[in-house]
């Protein structure tokens, strides 16, 4: 049975559960209430439109899931990155 608890991170409670079925949970969007509590989807967005974010992404799910697509998730970073750093810096980094 998952186990629920607040945290309090610079004064924003952060709801944290763990132990459950799919596995520990933090919420992303009490997370972003702390940048404006009206719209923390906009801080979301933001963070998805980053490279390391989209980067990170990906890792997490190498390493999480067995079931994880490659080969689309390399064109998706690819599209990330060159519409943020422009090609050529793509292919070195």
């Amino acid at each position: 049975m998952a186990r629920t608890i607040n945290i309090s991170a610079d004064g924003v409670q952060v709801e944290v559960r763990y132990g459950g079925v799919e596995g520990d949970f933090i919420s992303l969007t009490d997370i972003a209430k702390y940048r404006t509590a009206e719209n923390p989807g906009y801080v979301i967005q933001n963070w998805m439109r980053n490279r390391n974010t989209v980067r990170f992404l990906g890792l997490w799910e190498r390493f999480h899931n067995p079931d994880f697509n490659y080969i689309e998730f390399e064109a998706i970073e690819r599209a990330y990155c060159a519409r943020e750093s422009g090609e050529y810096e793509c292919r070195t980094n």
